[in-house]
């Protein structure tokens, strides 16, 4: 007798060279809808399941091959006992299973798609036939990667079957497939949900692999990079590379932090982020403006830095960018004189992102700890001017409040303790990640030096003492912003009045670690 094999596929690529070398094999093919008739145009000879199961495909095809003479002829095991039963049932073997899912990821990642045509495209057939296979990769093989054809077919022709480590292997593959495929359903259903359960009992993540990485954030540590299920644009993982060497873990790291940052803004903005730290920040009228702007706050730091714009790059910043050394660049996009002036610096990695789609961009962020991991919706909170509160005798000026309200944005994206130093909407000095504010503050205004001198600071996190406060007005500061909330609030406000400082209290922290 000879060997079955059912191909019922959605992606096509390399379907026809699939099956003709299986046919040259020997193998009869099973086959249903359109994937039968791509076979039959192409020469090749198919039995339609229907003929097999002597049923029709009913349901607009949501039913063709829930069948005992499909499924028995999948998970009969090689023992005498199932093989009498088959031949009881009429039931013949089939050997190999080649299926691939419909496009649900495909199908949620186009602009304006509806849940009906969502549903619509949830396989329910061909995850019950690759899970029964791999189920039975005793004896069955099971292909869900056109990747994996050619050696497939390799093997079939060097020794007439699949070895057991080669159907081993392939099972492994198809568990993930079809958990994959269930997790990019689960989370778009949970997205339905959205505020009726934002965390659900089972949270469900799944990640598509982009590459492997040389190492992770050291050499001794292995690494790789994943993208979510139909990431959207504006995002990371669906940026493309147009230029450079290999990302690394750090690389992307800090591409994260620098486009999050810079996109958190409607104006043009340039962000030079070291170690997930901004270094510089800017907003000016156009993006050469902003970055030189950004790269100017602290050009020590911002060597070898990465660099992201919200708004396209063009021909000047790209000419302003050529004159240092920088690890990457993203942006929306990049224009054609941008790219033939950078090309001068064929190591530098350039990113296109596209522009973020809404502000909301990221349901979750998710992060490990020992043993699971924690959830949380990301920092998307923006302030209102109406919703601070002064509670100094001076208020502060119009220009003073727009640099409060740029510092207060920039000092969201600094690791805790955090403290911005800021004028004209530039970032002067930053201090990040310390122990104690006070000592945020003293490296942010030592920065900032001179210039600190009617400048404004931003801290991420109330004042427990009055001494940052004290710091500053010695450096010039001349305005504070600040969530409030300590229980010695007072001898803040005490100390901004001696030293003639507007402060305002937002009422909300950013904490970041």
């Amino acid at each position: 007798m000879s060997k079955r094999a059912l191909i019922s596929v959605s992606d096509k690529t390399g379907l026809v060279d699939l099956a003709r070398g299986l046919v040259e094999l020997g193998w009869e093919l099973l086959s249903t809808g359109g994937t039968a008739r791509t076979l039959t145009t192409a020469g090749l000879p198919v039995t339609e399941v229907a003929t097999v199961t002597g049923f029709p495909e009913i349901l607009d095809g949501r039913v063709k091959t829930l069948h005992p003479k499909i499924h028995g002829g999948i998970l009969a095991r090689p023992t005498p006992e199932h093989l009498a039963q088959l031949q009881e049932q009429g039931i013949q073997p089939i050997d190999l299973v080649v299926v691939n899912l419909y496009p649900f990821r495909e199908t949620i990642a186009r602009p304006g798609v509806t849940p009906a045509e969502a549903i619509e495209n949830i396989d329910i057939g061909g995850p019950a036939m690759v899970r029964a296979a791999a189920k039975n990769h005793e004896r069955v093989g099971i292909v869900v990667d056109p990747a994996s054809y050619d050696e497939v077919l390799a093997e079939l022709r060097e020794k007439g079957s699949l070895s057991p480590e080669t159907r081993r292997r392939l099972a492994a593959a198809a568990f993930a497939h079809t958990a994959a495929y269930d997790a990019a359903i689960a989370a778009y259903f949970q997205r339905l949900m959205g505020s009726e359960e934002p965390f659900p009992a089972s949270f469900v993540l799944s990640g598509e692999k982009v590459q492997d990485l040389r190492y992770g954030e050291n050499p001794h540590q292995g690494a790789a990079f994943y993208r979510l299920p139909a990431p959207p644009p504006g995002t990371l993982a669906g940026a493309r590379q147009l230029q450079g060497k290999e990302l690394s873990y750090n690389n992307l790291m800090d591409l994260d932090a620098a486009w999050n940052l810079a996109c958190d803004f409607k104006e043009p903005v340039v962000a030079i982020i070291k170690h997930t730290n901004p270094c510089g920040v800017a907003r000016a009228s156009t993006p050469a403006a902003a970055y030189r702007l950004a790269y100017a706050a602290d050009p020590v730091s911002a060597f070898g830095g990465i660099v992201a714009c919200n708004r396209p790059v063009d021909g000047e910043m790209a000419g302003a960018m050529a004159e240092v050394f920088l690890e990457a660049v993203i942006a929306p996009s990049f224009t054609p004189e941008a790219m033939a002036i950078l090309k001068s610096k064929p190591h530098l990695r350039l990113l296109a992102a596209g522009e973020r789609a809404g502000y909301r961009t990221r349901e979750y962020q998710v992060r490990p700890v020992s043993g699971g991991f924690l959830v949380q919706e990301p920092d998307y909170h923006v302030l209102e001017p109406e919703s601070l509160k002064v509670v100094t005798t001076r208020k502060p000026e119009a220009k003073e409040m727009a640099d409060l309200l740029f510092a207060w944005q920039v000092v969201k994206h600094v690791k805790s303790n955090a403290i911005v130093v800021a004028r004209d909407g530039v970032t002067l000095g930053i201090g990040a990640g310390q122990m104690n504010r006070v000592g945020a503050a003293r490296i942010a205004l030592e920065q900032a030096g001179v210039r600190a001198k009617g400048a404004v600071l931003a801290s991420d996190a109330f004042f427990p003492f009055g001494d940052t406060v004290e710091l500053a007005g010695r450096a010039g500061i001349t305005a504070l912003i600040q969530p409030g909330g300590s229980v010695r609030d007072e001898e803040s406000i005490r100390a901004a009045d001696a030293a003639g400082i507007a402060m305002v209290f937002t009422g909300i922290r950013h904490f970041r670690h």
